[in-house]
């Protein structure tokens, strides 16, 4: 997807978010100090294979587009194995899945038959705000479900609710951000790899940001 414009390090981006993605696994809880040490020498090995290389033009694009891909978004993600290790952590993350999935299908639908105001018409044209209010509604009547149905051993219905606006509004926003970086990489999807989906960023998008509030919010509520 980026590598149309910016042409990141791939390959080395790949192995590093996947040695970042063990590296954490091994930390029950939000392990910070080891965290800004993998930063630290991720940026340290993409500087280095820009100083030593052949062309520094654009270098600060290349290095910024295969820090993106190796750090933030293995980092954003994580955050559900951690949302999975805490009390209840399975539950929650069918929680997180069918909240994603019922407001993303509600805006969907209720955009394409109501919408007339664009929500971000530079970014992602065809989402409208119409759309995004009706994610935001049904995003909660899907966590207040999900919690009457198999969460009230650990689940209030209040914390349901907060829950379920903090998923409603992260989902769309981590939609939106998608949206930003393949219309900056001028592509559609963000890969080929699952024929008729897209790449496997489309399908965990909606997560970016989504997984690292709720599990903030959890830890705070907890």
């Amino acid at each position: 997807m980026i590598s149309k414009k910016y042409n990141p390090h791939t390959t080395v981006s790949i192995v590093m978010a996947s040695a970042f993605f063990v590296f954490l696994r091994f930390f029950r809880y939000f392990p910070a100090d080891k965290v800004i040490f993998s930063a630290i020498v991720m940026m340290f090995v993409l500087f280095g294979i820009e100083i030593f290389g052949e062309n520094p033009a654009f270098c600060i694009g290349r290095i910024s587009s295969s820090f993106l891909g190796a750090f933030f978004i293995p980092l954003a993600l994580m955050h559900m194995v951690y949302i999975r290790n805490l009390n209840g952590g399975m539950k929650f993350v069918f929680f997180i899945f069918i909240a994603v999935w019922v407001l993303d299908t509600m805006a969907y639908a209720f955009g394409k038959a109501l919408g007339k105001h664009k929500l971000a018409k530079n970014v992602s044209p065809k989402k409208t705000l119409e759309g995004a209010i009706a994610g935001i509604v049904f995003g909660v009547l899907a966590a207040v479900a999900c919690r009457c149905i198999f969460m009230s051993d650990i689940l209030t219905l209040q914390n349901a609710v907060i829950l379920g606006l903090v998923i409603a509004v992260t989902g769309q926003f981590s939609d939106l951000a998608e949206s930003l970086i393949k219309r900056d990489g001028n592509v559609k999807d963000s890969g080929k790899i699952v024929p008729g989906h897209g790449g496997v960023f489309d399908r965990f998008d909606s997560y970016l940001f989504t997984a690292p509030a709720v599990y903030y919010i959890l830890r705070i509520l907890k």
